[in-house]
């Protein structure tokens, strides 16, 4: 273990406010060392937080936490918040089932003031908590302060809270933490102008100096607060030949100035705290700072795994021989659909390397389209590339997809688009937790119309189905698949049309049949597997491959059987396969047992995927007790 003497000594923000302000910098030193030794050993999201360390000294130092708010944007960035917040000597268990959320998380600590693990929401919640004070007329003075990166100032909920700021009396505190990274090199012209906007030391402290001067004379009532920031911004945009966009919403602007530079950035916060209505800080800051591996290469330093500390060389598994990761098996696929059909383009929401469009982005660059943190404007600039005759594949993590899901409906599903959703990490997805799990698709895109839902059991069934969706004009097409790898290691089958809405029996029997839907067929093979080993139990086993239109023929041959039925799904009970199975045996009245297993109704934790399985009676085991059960109880 490295030694850390100052942090050792904190155990609350209160203890850091107790410090002379010159040993902070040891303070920071302590973070980074603690958080390099830590995250070497037990992976997590490492760049982000490294270059955040003297923005979150300063925050805890200047504000009165958690009195005042801070709200964390995403919340990558935020584990040298956990550390001074009386969680680093639980810290050995962050992402670990039963341990520490790797995201702010309110049912964690009373610091964590907001919840985050999706991008763009921290204006909004800060914005809620800044005017739900000033209504309580709460008294001391509470300071909200929204901690927001380049990126995610980018989307579009960023902007419509920015937009909303100067329209209610709020003391609302924007601090921008500009790295010029998202998880890859951020894009957009938004991205260009923060890099060029500027504003004088000077002028800000003029402006401010003579704005609390007329206040204290009253010659400055609050009701002209709004015409006065006009002008001077007008004043300002014609002396410096510069607009600033930030101004132009009458949120005062104040940077950049460098998030590194400690001490000013204590002086500047102090002097801006007290300030009355919302205002903005633009801090640039280095992504992985203070480790110079990840200073170099921030990308593969967001979340790098295992490394060694010293030498900075990262664990990197051994894939020869072994099975590709299913975003690898799309990225490789849509570029051989690509070679061959010149309608194909590819859109991702700043992830082309998180969803492997990258492999596309490299060999056709012009055909792929990085929309930035912007799920909603993906979905739609998805609808009309669609409209006008391309074949766009929208690849988009499933948690995040959930953002888009008015867009799907009134952008494609209702014109019967022909989008194909490349839908990635659906499921149980590990460590990342209840933020990030893509346990809802299946039930919120069943009940579009006109929406073809499916998942492959495997890579060649992905291959196919992607094949498949861009033969015919189908409409919206979702394909569903996990985060890791598959099991095939000669992933590169000869690709070929799959029936729409048509499942496939993979095992017969007479005494249960599994109905299972996507990836998690494994669990149920093994199951049956373990089943016959120790009782005389004779189980079909059917791929559904569709949850919509669902296979009514296979169904009718499973009810005929007059036997216990069991679904099995990697996704929430309400409302998926479970749900659409019990539909069709009313319609058609049938009063067959039906036993749903699934993700239950409720927000799962972090852990390994085999945990969260087992902790939601869904791995093997649970499968081999229902279908004893099922057995049993139809005797």
């Amino acid at each position: 273990m490295v030694e850390t003497p100052l942090l050792d000594k904190i155990n609350s923000p209160d203890d850091l406010r107790n410090l002379p302000q010159e040993q902070l910098p040891q303070v920071c030193d302590d973070i980074r060392k603690f958080l390099i030794d830590s995250l070497s050993r037990n992976p997590g999201h490492f760049a982000s937080s490294m270059g955040a360390v003297e923005l979150t000294v300063a925050l805890h130092y200047v504000f009165n936490t958690p009195y005042d708010r801070i709200v964390w944007d995403v919340g990558h960035q935020a584990y040298g918040h956990k550390l001074l917040t009386g969680r680093k000597d639980r810290f050995d268990q962050n992402r670990k089932f039963g341990g520490l959320s790797g995201f702010p998380n309110p049912n964690e600590s009373e610091y964590d003031s907001f919840s985050a693990g999706h991008a763009s929401n921290s204006i909004s919640a800060a914005l809620g908590m800044a005017v739900a004070s000033e209504l309580k007329k709460e008294s001391p003075r509470r300071n909200v302060v929204a901690v927001i990166g380049d990126a995610s100032i980018g989307g579009g909920l960023a902007f419509e809270g920015i937009n909303n700021a100067a329209n209610n009396r709020n003391n609302l505190l924007i601090i921008l933490n500009d790295n010029n990274m998202s998880i890859d090199r951020n894009v957009g012209s938004l991205n260009s102008y923060l890099g060029k906007i500027t504003t004088s030391k000077g002028y800000n402290t003029l402006r401010y100096k003579t704005y609390n001067s007329l206040k204290r004379h009253n010659l400055f009532p609050e009701k002209l607060r709004g015409k006065v920031l006009r002008f001077n911004n007008s004043l300002k945009a014609f002396l410096s030949n510069q607009q600033n966009i930030f101004e132009g919403l009458n949120v005062r602007y104040f940077g950049p100035f460098d998030g590194h530079d400690l001490s000013r950035m204590i002086k500047v916060l102090r002097e801006i705290k007290d300030m009355e209505g919302p205002r903005i800080l633009h801090l640039c800051t280095i992504k992985g700072k203070g480790y110079e591996p990840a200073e170099k290469d921030p990308a593969s330093w967001h979340a790098p795994g295992v490394f060694n500390p010293k030498t900075g060389e990262r664990k990197c598994e051994d894939l020869q021989g072994k099975p590709l990761k299913f975003q690898d098996v799309f990225g490789n696929t849509l570029v051989e659909l690509a070679k061959n059909n010149d309608k194909i383009v590819g859109i991702t929401a700043a992830m082309p390397s998180g969803t492997s469009m990258s492999i596309l982005q490299q060999e056709m660059p012009d055909r792929v389209f990085d929309v930035g943190i912007s799920e909603g404007h993906a979905v739609t600039f998805a609808g009309g590339l669609a409209k006008d005759g391309l074949r766009p594949y929208c690849a988009i993590y499933s948690s995040f997809l959930q953002r888009a899901y008015d867009h799907i409906i009134h952008d494609v599903a209702l014109m019967k688009l022909p989008v194909t959703f490349c839908i990635d990490r659906a499921g149980l997805v590990g460590e990342d937790g209840a933020t990030h799990h893509g346990s809802l698709d299946l039930a919120y895109l069943r009940s579009i119309p006109g929406m073809i839902v499916s998942a492959p059991r495997n890579e060649h069934w992905l291959r196919n189905l992607l094949y498949t969706s861009q033969c015919d004009n189908f409409g919206p097409f979702a394909i569903r698949y996990p985060r890791g790898s598959g099991k095939i290691v000669q992933w590169q089958n000869e690709m070929t049309l799959v029936e729409i809405g048509k499942g496939e029996k993979i095992a017969d029997g007479e005494d249960v049949a599994v109905l299972s839907i996507g990836t998690i067929a494994d669990e149920v093979k093994t199951a049956i597997e373990k089943v016959k080993k120790h009782e005389n139990i004779s189980v079909a086993h059917y791929d559904m491959v569709f949850l919509k239109p669902i296979d009514e023929q296979l169904l009718g041959e499973v009810a005929k059987k007059n036997c216990p039925i069991i679904t099995v799904e990697d996704g929430t009970l309400t409302g998926g396969l479970a749900s659409a199975v019990v539909e069709w045996l009313n319609k058609y009245g049938y009063n067959t047992k039906v036993y749903p297993i699934g993700i239950p109704d409720q927000f799962v934790t972090q852990g390994s995927i085999s945990e969260l399985y087992k902790c939601c009676g869904m791995d093997s085991d649970a499968i081999s007790e229902t279908i004893i059960r099922a057995k049993k109880e139809n005797q």
